[in-house]
């Protein structure tokens, strides 16, 4: 368990903004920064981080928090996790109550997987840079391709070496549990239950996830036998899905968001190679098809990808169509074709990096205006097969979801097929109906349509007498200004949350969260200590953080010159506190005593005896005066 020292200690470090900022792109709005969420697929930012408050607030999914709360959405970490990863981030020390325990397995499974997948990369860099074996077969490959000791550092490669059972047989003696290595992939299971090493005699590259944790490997054979597979990668696990993962995003993150603009290469080595090369913002979607998964990922960062392709033309035009999932995402794509037989990571070993980076800033191209080129070639003059190139490209524009780009896109494309724009209007126009028309007709089931036995009577709606929107009130206000002096009725030296809380006394919150936070309040006041926003927006209670954030958060804030642009005056609650704080507790007081009034009468009809009714009747007439003595203060009117 982690000291509340060092949790204070981690809070009071803690930026929000530049902790979310390492997972969404921020762009500052007045007192905020807003970006687009991590949690939902949308097109309009509705994700807010609010710097003064140390939280954020997702209204497409309705998550809110710390930054811890956000890592432990976003990360799926644990709260002690998260903690621990933020105090990496700020370089404090933890201290725990107790010492960790001598056995590796932790008791999350997901945690226990993280483990063994760093012990492995660890291990695997060890035996490349300290091993005979290592120095002689994998560094000297590296060496081989160019790479200096910095980013072979940086990126943790490694050597698997070349037996059947060195890594395996190490890590259980280290007392890691053979079912992780299994689940994680990095032995493999014989069929009499004895395990061996999936990645021997392989150079290894360690996979990062966001938060730069290793979650799975790529290892290369250098073996010449074509019986061997090049490539060998990490198979699915829990903490690794290759559909969710860029190569080389922990690393290039930073850069990607500073030069507004990520750089898309194919494989480890590219990714190194540019890297070295002084070019920072680069990724690799690893050998696999680009998903849309890996796009949005990129989009959180910039909308702009620039792809560097290697010079085998076969290659490009079969990757062609798989760049319109780009496009469909709102990201603008560019290419840059390197001369034939070269690839990123062997043109900037020939050519060094400021010719690299002045070759890709002089040879990028938009990509619909590429592939136009690439498909006009190879159709000649054939007019059947320039009809096809026309309709391709077409099809390639009416992906793109902004009208603007897509009219320039057009009249781009006009001139370089040389055909009437108005022509590539009309059929952008069939394309985009027939879609719009497809998506229309999706069959839908609609309630007159469900069969009748899944038809369910709906009750007419009743006002809600819950109270819950009034004991929510009356956190909000605690939240806000529970530490605020009271300044009205001559009252002296006395806070609001306490006030309130005395106040409040007998009352029973009937909802389970709601109460949850008052006693918490409560008990805090009783230790005499004020608690505010932050010590529950920091508090391990996830119910708790959710309504405190909930509560705090606004989605849209008045301008500061609203009032001088139209001379409207708008109701500020902090003007009359006294009216603020008291119309709240009384507005709840006067819910409590309505649904005791309603069970009153409830009774009253139930009631057999003539003494019981008496009785029913004196409480009845004595809580109706209860009731208007509050509504007088009010200004409510009672309906007898």
């Amino acid at each position: 368990m982690i000291t509340k020292p060092t949790i204070d200690r981690i809070m009071e470090a803690t930026d929000v903004v530049e902790v979310i900022g390492e997972f969404v792109q921020l762009k500052k709005r007045g007192a905020n920064f807003i970006g687009l969420s991590p949690f939902a697929n949308e097109k309009t930012p509705s994700f807010t981080v609010s710097p003064a408050k140390g939280i954020f607030k997702d209204f497409s999914s309705g998550k809110g928090g710390s930054a811890v709360t956000f890592l432990m959405e976003h990360e799926k970490f644990s709260y002690p996790e998260a903690l621990k990863w933020l105090a990496k981030k700020y370089n404090i020390e933890v201290e725990e109550l107790q010492d960790k325990p001598e056995n590796r397995e932790e008791e999350n499974h997901r945690e226990s997987l993280m483990i063994v997948s760093g012990y492995a990369a660890k291990y695997f860099h060890q035996s490349l840079l300290e091993t005979d074996e290592g120095k002689r077969i994998g560094l000297s490959y590296f060496k081989e391709r160019g790479f200096s000791s910095e980013i072979i550092k940086k990126f943790e490669l490694g050597y698997s070496p070349d037996q059947w059972e060195a890594f395996t047989g190490q890590a259980i003696k280290e007392g890691y549990q053979p079912e992780y290595l299994e689940e994680s992939g990095l032995s493999v299971k014989r069929d009499n239950g004895s395990m061996y090493d999936r990645y021997r005699g392989r150079v290894m590259f360690p996979i990062h996830g966001f938060t730069g944790r290793v979650i799975a490997f790529g290892g290369r054979t250098l073996k010449t036998e074509k019986s061997v597979p090049k490539y060998v990668n990490s198979p699915e696990s829990e903490i690794y899905h290759k559909s969710n993962v860029l190569y080389g995003l922990f690393f290039a993150k930073k850069a990607i968001r500073e030069e507004d603009n990520c750089y898309l290469v194919e494989g480890y080595a590219d990714v190194l190679s540019v890297h070295q090369a002084g070019i920072e913002n680069v990724v690799a979607s690893s050998g696999t098809s680009l998903t849309v998964e890996q796009i949005r990922l990129i989009g959180r960062f910039t909308k702009n990808i620039t792809i560097l392709y290697d010079g085998d033309a076969a290659g490009i035009k079969a990757s062609l169509r798989g760049l319109d999932l780009i496009l469909e995402e709102g990201l603008n794509v560019k290419v840059v074709l390197f001369p034939d037989g070269h690839d990123p990571d062997s043109y900037v070993r020939q050519v060094g990096s400021s010719a690299f980076k002045t070759y890709i800033d002089q040879n990028r191209k938009d990509f619909i205006l590429y592939k136009t080129g690439i498909l006009l070639k190879e159709a000649g003059s054939d007019p059947i097969r320039r009809a096809e190139v026309i309709r391709e490209i077409v099809e390639s524009i009416a992906k793109v979801p902004d009208s603007i780009k897509a009219s320039v896109f057009i009249r781009e494309c006009s001139q370089q097929l040389q055909i009437d724009e108005r022509i590539l209007l009309s059929e952008l126009n069939k394309m985009r109906l027939a879609k719009a028309k497809k998506n229309y007709q999706q069959p839908q089931l609609l309630p007159e349509e469900a069969p009748p036995d899944q038809l369910i009577a709906e009750p007419p709606l009743k006002p809600s007498n819950d109270g819950l929107p009034q004991e929510r009130e009356i956190i909000r206000l605690l939240l806000l200004y529970g530490n605020r002096i009271i300044d009205w009725d001559g009252i002296a030296n006395t806070y609001i949350g306490p006030f309130m809380i005395a106040e409040l006394s007998d009352v029973e919150f009937e909802h389970e969260v709601c109460r949850r936070f008052v006693d918490i309040y409560k008990a805090q006041v009783e230790n005499g200590e004020l608690p505010e926003e932050q010590y529950f927006i920091h508090s391990e209670d996830r119910p708790i953080v959710d309504l405190a954030v909930d509560l705090i958060s606004t989605k849209y804030t008045l301008s500061e010159n609203w009032y001088e642009m139209h001379k409207i005056i708008v109701h500020d609650e902090q003007g009359n506190m006294k009216g603020t704080i008291l119309g709240a507790i009384f507005h709840l007081k006067k819910q409590k005593v309505g649904k005791i009034l309603e069970n009153i009468r409830l009774a009253l009809q139930k009631a057999e005896t003539a003494d019981d009714q008496e009785i029913l009747m004196s409480q009845y007439i004595h809580l109706k005066k209860v009731e208007k003595t509050i509504t007088d203060y009010l200004g409510s009117v009672i309906i007898k």
